[in-house]
């Protein structure tokens, strides 16, 4: 039975994934867990060296996203503090990849090019797993192959708002169908099941 720590995860969907493909996996976070299920509360760091076969993890991207582009650059300048943020992020975000584990995947959207992100591995969407709606999301990946896509959807809409600012200049924009910061961070069930199918044959 492999062991497999799902950081940063209070949805439950990845590790009960992985749980029902019959392997020992732990979500944690700082906040409890949506569903039940084997869960650490508290800091990643503290469990990350424990010995796991896998780590998957979806470090917080509010500081290092693309989508925060203009409150980095409020006004045309450089928000110093919001910078300083973003460094502590991109840290977090380093210390998932430097784990002591043999097979890591990092989940994040797209970085901003100011925090020098490594090139990514992968790019996958929800509609390539049988859900109805776009969300790039990048993957990069240490001693595991690409996700491979399970269930293409020609037909889907924006999961996230984009450009909402847009509408008062006329310009192309999505409202999204998430509500909030926590739905939109959650992993699909789509994805989830595809990586305790396909890296869960690995272990």
């Amino acid at each position: 039975m492999a062991r497999i720590l799902i950081a940063c995860e209070c949805s439950g969907a990845v590790r009960d994934a992985f749980t029902r493909h019959g392997h020992y996996a732990m979500s944690c976070d700082l906040q409890d867990s949506d569903t039940p299920g084997n869960h650490y509360i508290g800091d990643v760091m503290d469990i990350i060296n424990d010995g796991w076969d896998l780590i998957i993890a979806h470090p917080p991207c509010t500081y290092l996203s693309k989508a925060g582009a203009r409150w980095l650059y409020k006004g045309g300048k450089l928000n110093e503090e919001r910078m300083k943020q973003g460094l502590a992020g991109k840290e977090f975000w380093q210390a998932m990849m430097d784990a002591k584990c043999e097979r890591i995947a990092v989940e994040n959207p797209t970085p901003l090019k100011i925090f020098n992100l490594p090139p990514h591995t992968q790019v996958i969407q929800p509609f390539q797993f049988g859900h109805p709606y776009s969300k790039r999301t990048l993957l990069w990946l240490k001693n595991l192959p690409i996700l491979v896509p399970t269930n293409v959807i020609d037909n889907y809409t924006p999961f996230l708002p984009s450009n909402t600012g847009g509408k008062k200049r006329g310009q192309s924009y999505s409202v999204g169908i998430s509500k909030n910061a926590k739905q939109s961070s959650n992993t699909f069930h789509g994805v989830a099941e595809a990586m305790a199918e396909q890296w869960g044959k690995l272990l």
